[in-house]
């Protein structure tokens, strides 16, 4: 009876147990089968294309064929390796690394061989493919950059997620887990990356038990990335690039002053973002990073250089406010001025005579601005320097940006320890010695000049979702804390440098009427010239070696009756603002003109019919 009770009982255990198990928890287990035998797999989405203002691809998709190796499908992968490398170039390194990866995986997972084969290749494989066991080629995806390097630093480039960009990455997306997904890295692709990347699909694979796959159960493709659609116009870009493209390196901005709105960044040199894509080899890698004109850096928004007298501006308003001059009233320039024992040169050595505010801009008088920079001083200057966007990030949607340094008494005394000196003072009023500003900071000064309100830079003209479009509201930006009357008087000095017979920039005007520009050269040293140099007379640029001549600088806006458009041009070791960047940012000035869609187009044609009939 004792066991005939235990049997009952363990059978009544048992009985329970499978009810459990078969009846109340039978979806769990079903739920668990039906994961081993279905393998869920993320599909990548396409990733969204970058457009300029007129819906211009500047960044889009190509497909992407890549030859697959399927170790269980050959006998020899060796053999197989080898018969391949006599019909597309197979490296040593990717020999060995096919190889390496082959002992990692399972026989039936595809092994990468090459990527982004031509079609030639493509052609050359199928053709032989009786001959090539287990050799697939497989179709992807991969960035393509119509512009090459003439847009690298502006849209940036895609690569491989490296652990880094994981444990960056707040989103936890499950797409960084993907093999060779790629995302941006700089640029606009690194800035807009969570909008051009898009949404994961995914497939239901049917699985045996060792994960080889039977079949596709079903199938959600992706949620393309969206389109972004920049303020930049194509046109305008790569006129920029081809008015820089001789000299070693520079960088030139053009601004909507109303708006904020970037219609050109450029830098030069450049480097192509597709190499990036497919895979730099080290030889690449190290001619990039040991290049001294440094191509990797977006100088438009990360060079830093001394304004030299486009800075100018700058201490004439801070000036004006502070009641330190009259806008009338005279200073003589004798060629030098003296300070203690210390003499400070203008660039004319004979001197210009007595001049006015609008006079001592005209012809760039240093004379002048050591005058008043030394009445208003550093802190002062400095204080207006920063209401005008310099010394500090401007905050455009554009990765690794610099704020230059605008300089103040407290910042010497905190940075190095020392007080801060009159001459010191003097050398910044022409914009030299510690002040330092990127081409940006540059263009967003002339655009509050202009416009005098406080304008912030932006690339994103607006978002295409879904075939969708969205165009990105422009900020109405407040008004400036400064006297009107004492940015007109700046104005009228700078239209006067550049449609004065006697302004420095008079040769590189815009003749066109209605489409005069006023601006502002700017030569910054980077060596200092010695008392025996300026005795000998040995000043020259183009004696000097490369690397110890002076910036070009130049800003301007236009139209001089209805600003709309700022530029700034920078030419590393240049020579004159006047002579070599002044006559680029013409160029692009007139050419950004005639193309905006406001009718400055049409004013030109009536203009040039008039001409015409003159000529007659």
């Amino acid at each position: 009876m004792i066991l005939g009770g235990g049997q009952i009982a363990l059978f009544s255990l048992l009985a329970g147990r499978m009810y459990q198990l078969q009846v109340l928890e039978s979806s769990r287990y079903k739920m668990l089968a039906d994961e081993n035998r279905i393998s869920m797999r993320l599909l990548p989405p396409p990733r969204g294309r970058i457009l300029d203002r007129f819906g211009v691809p500047l960044a889009t998709n190509k497909e992407n064929y890549r030859v697959v190796l399927i170790a269980e499908r050959t006998r020899d992968v060796k053999k197989t390796l080898d018969t391949l490398g006599r019909l597309i170039s197979i490296s040593d390194h990717e020999y060995r690394r096919v190889l390496r990866e082959i002992k990692k995986r399972r026989d039936f997972v595809p092994v990468t061989v090459q990527e982004n084969l031509n079609w030639e290749k493509v052609s050359r494989i199928e053709v032989n493919a009786p001959d090539l066991p287990g050799v697939v080629i497989d179709v992807g995806q991969s960035r393509e950059y119509p512009l090459g390097s003439d847009s690298a630093h502006l849209l940036g480039y895609v690569a491989s997620v490296s652990e880094k960009d994981k444990k960056r990455d707040r989103t936890r997306d499950p797409l960084l887990e993907l093999p060779g997904f790629r995302i941006g890295k700089s640029g606009v692709e690194k800035e807009q990356d969570l909008r051009l990347r898009g949404k994961a699909g995914n497939s239901q694979l049917e699985v045996n038990a060792l994960g080889r796959v039977i079949r596709e159960l079903s199938r959600q493709e992706g949620q393309p990335g969206d389109d972004v659609m920049l303020t930049v116009d194509l046109g305008i870009q790569n006129l920029a690039i081809e008015k820089l493209r001789d000299k070693k390196s520079a960088a030139a901005v053009v601004m909507d002053v109303n708006t904020g709105g970037v219609i050109a960044l450029a830098s030069v040199p450049g480097y192509d973002p597709d190499a990036f894509n497919t895979g730099l080899t080290r030889k690449q890698w190290r001619d990039i990073t040991r290049n001294p004109l440094a191509p990797l850096t977006n100088k438009a928004v990360s060079g830093l250089y001394a304004p030299g007298s486009t800075f100018k501006m700058i201490v004439a308003m801070a000036a004006l406010e502070q009641g330190v001059i009259k806008p009338e009233q005279k200073v003589f320039c004798r060629g030098h001025v003296e300070l203690g024992n210390a003499r400070f040169h203008c660039w004319k050595k004979h001197g210009h005579g007595w001049l006015d505010l609008n006079g001592a801009l005209q012809q760039s008088c240093d004379t002048y601005f050591y005058e008043i920079s030394k009445r208003v001083g550093i802190d002062k200057i400095a204080e207006m320097g920063r209401r005008f966007g310099l010394g500090q990030v401007t905050g455009i949607d554009l990765p690794n940006e610099r704020g230059g340094l605008m300089p103040t008494s407290a910042w010497k005394k905190k940075r190095l320890g020392v007080a801060w000196q009159k001459g010191e003072t003097l050398v910044a009023g022409i914009g030299q010695g510690f002040v330092l500003t990127t081409p940006l900071q540059l263009a967003v000064m002339t655009s509050r000049i202009a416009s005098g309100r406080v304008v912030e830079p932006h690339l994103i003209h607006g978002v295409v979702s879904g075939g969708v479009a969205k165009p990105i509201e422009s900020p109405s930006f407040p008004a400036l804390n400064i006297a009107p009357e004492v940015r007109q008087l700046v104005m009228d000095g700078m239209n006067s440098v550049s449609n004065s017979e006697r302004g420095t920039a008079y040769r590189a005007r815009i003749k066109a009427p209605g489409f005069e520009l006023a601006g502002k050269t700017g030569t910054a040293q980077v060596k200092r010239i010695s008392k025996h140099e300026r005795d000998t007379r040995v000043l020259k640029n183009k004696e000097r070696p490369w690397k110890d001549r002076d910036h070009a600088l130049f800003v301007a806006f236009a139209p001089v009756e209805k600003p709309r458009y700022a530029i700034a041009v920078v030419v590393e070791h240049g020579g004159g603002g006047s002579a070599v960047a002044a006559p680029i940012a013409r160029d692009i000035m007139h050419e950004t003109l005639r193309r905006d869609p406001s009718g400055y187009r049409q004013r030109e044609g009536v203009a040039g019919e008039k001409d015409k009939g003159r000529k007659a």
